[in-house]
C-alpha cells in the first residue's frame, strides 16, 4: 500500500480555515511536522467569525500569536455591546448588553481577553505564523481520497488547478474540512441534534454615510427588526464598510437569486432606517445556522475538528471557539504520542472530552439565539435555566482516562463559573514572577506536562523530577513561592495563595496537562510521592 507513496508526514490536515489553521499553529509550536491541504485558492476574504472569545485568546496567548492578532482587529477594539432596535434612526433601542466585560473583572480570571478579528483578518496571521514555524501549507490541493490501516493513512491529495495528484502517507489525518466533511462522510459517521435552525444571507457593502446613522454607538452587532426589513448589521471598519445579514427563506421558495443587488440595497435602507442611503454591493454569501454534532469524532487514526465535528448558531461565535479549542486538546495529544511520551490510548480522550463540550455549547448557541431573537429565527426563548457565558467558555470541564480523580456527577458545563482546579477543569489563572519577568501561570502550559507544589511540597517537586526521569516524560515542576533569592523560582503576587486558589494545602501538589487543565491533585502529602505521581502519569498519558 505504501511502495507508490510520494511523501511521508506524521499528520495531514484536510482544511485550513481556522481551525486547520490553528491546528497547524499548534502543531508547529509542538515540533509536529505536518502538511495541510486547503481546496481553495487563499484564506477566506469574508467578513465572518469575528468573535475569538477569552478561552482562545488563552491558546493565542500561549502560542505566541495573540499580539499579532490583536494588531489585526484593532480597526474594532472598541466595539462591545450588542444593540436590538427598530431601525437605527427609530425610538425603539435596547441594548442587550453595552459592555462585553463590564467592570473588568475578566482580568481576575484571565490573563488574555475577549477579541473582535474577524475570519479574513485572523486567517492570514494564523498563517503566516503557521509557515514560520515550518508548516507545509497548501492552497489550491484538496483531499481527494484516503484509505487507514494499523499503522496509517494514505491519501491522494490533488492540485486543482493543475489536476497533479500525489499521495502521501501520514501517521494521522485530522480533517477540518467543513459542516458537509467529506471525510465524515467516508467514514460513515453520522450526526444528532436540531438540524438546520434558520438561514441567511451575508451582504457585504460600502455605505460612507451610514456612519452618521450609527453615530458613537460602538456594537458587535445591531439586530433591526421592522416590518419592511430586518437583518443584522455589523461594522466591518466603523466608516464605510459593513456586513448585513438578511433573513432566507428558502423554504418558502426563495432563492439566492433573488437577492438581487437593488433587492438587497432596499433591504438595508428599510432596516436601518435611512432611505436614501448610497448603498454599494460588494459581496453576497449564503450561510445557515444548525445544530448538530456528529456521532463520533473520528475512526481509528482519523479525527474530525471543528465545523466538521459539530455545527453551531452563530450567536455567541461558540461555533468557531469550540473548534479551535478541539485543535488545541488534540494537537498536544497527538504530540505526546507522536514523541512517544505517551501511549496511543491517549487519543481516545479527545472525543470522550471533547464531544459531551460541544453537546452542551450547541444548545447553549441555540438558545442564545432565541434569547436574542436572532433574524430569521422565529423559536421563542426557552424559560429552563441556561448556563452563563462564564461557564461555557471557561467552565466546562473533561471526564476521560486522562483525567484522574473527576467527579462524574458534574456536567461538561455548569451552569454558573467558579474558578477551581479540580481535576478536569481549566487551570485557574494566577500572575507570578520569575527572576524579575511577569507571567501567567497559564504561560506555564504548552509543551508538556507540568507540576505545582509549595516551598512546603518539596518532597513532590523531588518526585515529579524522578517521575519525569523514570518515564521519559517532559514534565516540568515549578516551586510556586519561597525565598526571593532563588532563581527560578516562581513568585505569586502578595497576598496571593497558590494552594489556596488550586485546592490544595501547602504541602500538595497540582499536575497540569499540556492543554493547561487539572489531571490531577494531591491536597497534602504522601508517604511514597514519586510512585503515587508516576502512577498517575502512567494513567492519564495512557502509559499502562
Amino acid at each position: 500500500m505504501t511502495s507508490d507513496v510520494d511523501e511521508h508526514v506524521p499528520v495531514l490536515i484536510s482544511g485550513g480555515s481556522l481551525v486547520g489553521l490553528s491546528m497547524s499553529l499548534f502543531l508547529g509550536r509542538l515540533g509536529v511536522r505536518h502538511l495541510l491541504v486547503e481546496r481553495h485558492a487563499a484564506t477566506s476574504h469574508h467578513p465572518r467569525g469575528r468573535g475569538n472569545n477569552v478561552r482562545t485568546m488563552e491558546l493565542y496567548r500561549t502560542a505566541g500569536v495573540e499580539p499579532r492578532i490583536r494588531a489585526a482587529a484593532s480597526v474594532l477594539a472598541d466595539n462591545h455591546g450588542i444593540l436590538q432596535a427598530d431601525t437605527l434612526t427609530g425610538a425603539e433601542q435596547d441594548w442587550l448588553f453595552r459592555e462585553i466585560d463590564p467592570g473588568g473583572g475578566l482580568a481576575r480570571l484571565s490573563p488574555a481577553g475577549w477579541c473582535l478579528c474577524s475570519q479574513n483578518d485572523l486567517e492570514p496571521e494564523l498563517l503566516a505564523a503557521a509557515r514560520e514555524l515550518g508548516a507545509d501549507i497548501r492552497f489550491g490541493t484538496e483531499l481527494e481520497s484516503f484509505e487507514q490501516d494499523q499503522d496509517g493513512v494514505t491519501a491522494v491529495v490533488r492540485e486543482r488547478d493543475s489536476g497533479r495528484s500525489r499521495t502521501v502517507r501520514a501517521q494521522y489525518l485530522v480533517a477540518a474540512d467543513g459542516p458537509r466533511s467529506p471525510v465524515r462522510e467516508r467514514l460513515g459517521i453520522g450526526h444528532s441534534g436540531r438540524g438546520d435552525l434558520f438561514q441567511n444571507v451575508s451582504i457585504t457593502f460600502r455605505a460612507k454615510r451610514l456612519a452618521d446613522a450609527v453615530g458613537d454607538r460602538r456594537f458587535i452587532v445591531c439586530y433591526l427588526r421592522n416590518s419592511e426589513g430586518s437583518g443584522a448589521l455589523l461594522p466591518v471598519d466603523n466608516k464605510e464598510a459593513w456586513v448585513f445579514h438578511a433573513p432566507w427563506r428558502p423554504e418558502s421558495g426563495e432563492t439566492l437569486e433573488d437577492f438581487t443587488d437593488e433587492r438587497c440595497t432596499a433591504l438595508i435602507r428599510a432596516a436601518t432606517g435611512v432611505a436614501d442611503l448610497e448603498v454599494e454591493i460588494t459581496g453576497k454569501a449564503p450561510w445557515h445556522a444548525a445544530e448538530r454534532v456528529a456521532d463520533g469524532y473520528g475512526r481509528g487514526r482519523v479525527f474530525l475538528a471543528g465545523d466538521s465535528a459539530h455545527e453551531m448558531s452563530p450567536t455567541g461565535a461558540f461555533g468557531s471557539n469550540t473548534g479551535i479549542q478541539d485543535a488545541h486538546n488534540l494537537a498536544w495529544k497527538l504530540a505526546a504520542v507522536l514523541q512517544g511520551w505517551a501511549g496511543p490510548g491517549l487519543l481516545d480522550s479527545y472525543e470522550a472530552e471533547r464531544r459531551p463540550v460541544a453537546l452542551a455549547t450547541a444548545a447553549r448557541a441555540s438558545a442564545r439565539s432565541a434569547e436574542h431573537r436572532h433574524p430569521g429565527y422565529d423559536v421563542s426563548p426557552g424559560t429552563g435555566k441556561q448556563a452563563g457565558m462564564l461557564a461555557v467558555v471557561l467552565g466546562y470541564r473533561y471526564h476521560s482516562d486522562a483525567v484522574h480523580g473527576t467527579d462524574p456527577e458534574e456536567s461538561a458545563v455548569p451552569e454558573q463559573f467558579r474558578p477551581v482546579a479540580e481535576p478536569g477543569c481549566r487551570a485557574p489563572h494566577l500572575w507570578l514572577s520569575r527572576d524579575g519577568v511577569r507571567l501567567s501561570t497559564l504561560d506555564l502550559y504548552e509543551r508538556g506536562p507540568v507540576l505545582l507544589t509549595g516551598p512546603a511540597g518539596r518532597a513532590w517537586h523531588e518526585a515529579g523530577l524522578k517521575a519525569a526521569a523514570t518515564l521519559g516524560v517532559p514534565l516540568e515542576c515549578h516551586q510556586i513561592g519561597g525565598d526571593p533569592a532563588d532563581s527560578g523560582v516562581l513568585h505569586p503576587d502578595e497576598g496571593t495563595d497558590w494552594a489556596q486558589m488550586h485546592g490544595v494545602g501547602a504541602d500538595g501538589a497540582v499536575l497540569v496537562r499540556p492543554d493547561g487543565f487539572v489531571a490531577w491533585r494531591a491536597v497534602t502529602a504522601e508517604d511514597r510521592p514519586a510512585r503515587a505521581l508516576t502512577e498517575v502519569l502512567e494513567a492519564v498519558l495512557s502509559r499502562s
